[in-house]
């Protein structure tokens, strides 16, 4: 309720700033409520009327933020107002600042033609020009679309490693930022700390909020959404994996010793430091939404079913596939002309070396494998599905006994949605423990066989947001929900729309033919 508040104060602030500045400078103040010809009032006002390329930047998006702010500070001049920290303090706060320009007696509106504003230094025009524009950038970025690089495989064929796509907050409704204190445009870490230093302080939280957005999180939509096992992370691991991962796997003193060793290498896994990381300030993630609030998600032998029925597999979607070359046959040379990354065909050679078998082990979407049976230097090729886990192996979610799932064959799990109430018992408490405690911030604990929430006992508990299912497309290179559960609704971050860049790491090339995709086309 209070940044809804805030938010009609902003335009209604500024709309009452225009109706007293329009009104100095003797133009009919009722004009400042007329939705775009007040804008055309506004550019005539700063002596930008006959210029063309304002009205045409209005309305190209983003760019129009730019433009808002710049006429904010042009109004100032137009009253007088050089001062840095006053030009600064109108771009920051348009809303208070262009009343105070309307109603305060000792400021005079002049008219930049037949009076043109002061010259500045080439420094003081510097500065201005910086703030401004990282002001500028930062409205943008945080509220309007931001850029992202697909940096893993876990997204292929749909993304591919080196696309770089556009995220638009407005799809999903521009989350409020929550850790206030931090270096502007900079996600977590300081640049070229290697990753030792944070980029915010957790001095100021704000509570969550979202305002509205233009649509809601659909099924297949690629989304982007800040990694939720990444509460808690050693700094050397960065997302490679989380702490919660390590502790399971080795130990809670080990890990806080730094003392953990891989169990078959014996190799030295460096920890770092462990540091709690706010919700905004966590590693960001993409993958595609599969499951939404209040269905049930279950996979069998890779078939994903939606409250018991078949849904879709993106056509580009990617399973794990061994193939059994003729010995005469060069597979990397095959392997490279197909597209296959150098990483994969490195990994399939690693895998096959260590386990013995003369198959390569590969990820591959169903058409490609088709593609590939049908060459005559192949002999096989095998689809690999991976049965339910009889050894009860907690390694995915909910990492507890009882649950014997693999990542073919996974569930059934209900998906938590807001307002909903759910029965707990002690067999399925690990599925929604992390929701109870560590999302919705209560106390849960476990006594004499009772769930007990915030020091009551219970069998229910009531829903505080909407939860979503997330998975790669690379369903066998992927970790995704499968491993890590729920992605809370104020974790989202944004939607996935357009690829606008898109550069291939192992040929050192850019693919053309990339550009402008749909990056939620299956």
């Amino acid at each position: 309720m209070l940044y809804d508040i805030l938010l009609i104060m902003y335009f209604l602030g500024t709309i009452l700033g225009l109706w007293f500045v329009f009104k100095k400078a003797g133009v009919a103040p009722w004009k400042a409520l007329v939705p775009v010809y007040n804008i055309v009032v506004w550019l005539q006002i700063c002596g930008k009327g006959k210029k063309w390329k304002w009205y045409i930047a209005f309305l190209i998006p983003a760019i129009n933020v730019f433009c808002f702010l710049l006429l904010v500070v042009e109004t100032a001049k137009d009253f007088r107002r050089y001062n840095f920290w006053e030009q600064t303090a109108a771009v920051i706060l348009p809303w208070i600042y262009l009343p105070i320009l309307g109603l305060h007696p000792k400021m005079q509106y002049h008219d930049p033609i037949a009076e043109p504003p002061a010259k500045v230094t080439g420094g003081r025009d510097w500065a201005d020009s910086i703030v401004f524009a990282l002001i500028a950038a930062m409205i943008i970025r945080g509220n309007i679309f931001e850029l992202y690089n697909i940096p893993s495989s876990s997204m292929e064929k749909s993304l591919l490693v080196g696309d770089r796509v556009l995220v638009s907050k407005l799809a999903y409704g521009p989350r409020v930022t929550m850790t206030l204190l931090a270096i502007p445009l900079v996600h977590n870490v300081v640049p070229l700390s290697g990753g030792k230093v944070e980029s915010y302080s957790k001095l100021i939280q704000l509570p969550y909020h979202r305002y509205p957005g233009y649509s809601h999180v659909k099924r297949f939509d690629a989304v982007v959404f800040n990694y939720p096992d990444g509460d808690t992370m050693c700094s050397a691991q960065f997302s490679n994996r989380s702490y919660h991962d390590l502790v399971r796997n080795y130990g809670l003193e080990a890990v806080e010793q730094d003392r953990v060793y891989d169990k078959y290498s014996g190799e030295r896994i460096e920890i770092g430091k462990i540091r709690v990381r706010p919700v905004d300030k966590r590693e960001n993630f993409i993958k595609r939404c599969i499951g939404l609030p209040g269905e049930n998600i279950q996979i069998v032998d890779q078939q994903v079913l939606i409250n018991g029925n078949p849904i879709e597999t993106p056509h580009d979607a990617q399973f794990s596939y061994g193939v059994l070359f003729d010995p005469i046959a060069n597979p990397s040379h095959m392997l490279e002309k197909m597209g296959f990354s150098y990483d994969d065909i490195n990994s399939a050679y690693a895998r096959m070396q260590y386990s013995g078998s003369p198959y390569f082990f590969i990820p591959m979407s169903r058409s490609t494998a088709q593609q590939l049976a049908g060459k005559y230097e192949v002999r096989d090729v095998q689809s690999i599905v991976y049965p339910a886990d009889s050894s009860d192996n907690t390694d995915l979610f909910p990492h507890a006994v009882g649950h014997p799932w693999s990542v073919d064959n996974f569930g059934p799990v209900h998906i938590p949605a807001k307002g909903e109430t759910l029965k707990l018992t002690l067999e399925n408490l690990p599925l929604y423990s992390r929701v109870i405690a560590v999302y919705e911030g209560n106390t849960l604990d476990v006594k004499d066989g009772q769930i007990i929430i915030n020091g009551q006992a219970t069998t229910e508990y009531t829903v505080k947001m909407d939860y979503y299912w997330m998975m790669g497309d690379n369903r066998h290179n992927s970790v995704d929900s499968r491993y890590w559960g729920f992605v809370p609704e104020d974790h989202i971050v944004g939607k996935a729309k357009t690829i606008y860049f898109s550069r291939d790491k192992d040929h050192k090339r850019i693919r053309w033919d990339r550009f402008f995709r749909d990056a939620n086309k299956l």
